[in-house]
């Protein structure tokens, strides 16, 4: 594995490292050994998958406060995707900038993203699913978001009317 570290400090884009030949390929997407020599968690409680049927269909900002801050590893498994974190650690210095990169089934590209980031993706086309691994459990009373569109954040996401959930729009 290739690993880039992100504009925000602690996040990391991360590209496979195939071999392969006329069958396909082989990468691996994920190793302890790996992870622990870029400092990165390793401790992953549960793994998600995501499937949205329509292009423009944008879920996110979504993020977890205290004991249920998580860490996660994201990877678009079919089709693309845009994928977009926000710093909201108030003594970070890049607090509320953002990094965006499109994952797809294509460039097989990973966003590591540890605790302390807003994550959200928009769907760049029918029919993706997206796999992710957390480090934490989901706990609904410390969940917390940032409006998709939020001025404060100014995130260039492409598009002026997503799909978003009832509890998106009401960040």
């Amino acid at each position: 594995m290739i690993f880039k570290e992100t504009p925000l400090k602690g996040a990391f884009e991360i590209e496979l490292n195939m071999l392969g030949d006329e069958r396909g390929f082989f990468a691996r997407t994920f190793c302890v050994n790996e992870f622990k020599e870029h400092n990165l968690n390793t401790n992953w409680v549960q793994c998600n998958m995501s499937m949205s049927k329509v292009k423009g269909t944008l879920r996110g900002m979504h993020y977890q406060i205290n004991e249920a801050a998580e860490t996660k590893l994201v990877r678009c498994t079919k089709g693309s995707i845009l994928d977009v974190i926000i710093d909201v650690r108030p003594n970070s210095p890049t607090y509320l900038n953002y990094f965006k990169v499109e994952l797809s089934e294509h460039n097989h590209k990973m966003l590591y993203i540890p605790t302390g980031f807003a994550h959200g993706f928009l769907t760049l086309e029918d029919h993706i699913e997206i796999f992710y691994m957390v480090s934490n459990f989901y706990n609904k009373e410390l969940e917390r978001g940032i409006k998709w569109n939020d001025p404060k954040v100014g995130i260039d996401w492409g598009v002026e009317r997503p799909i978003l959930s009832e509890k998106d729009k009401s960040y």
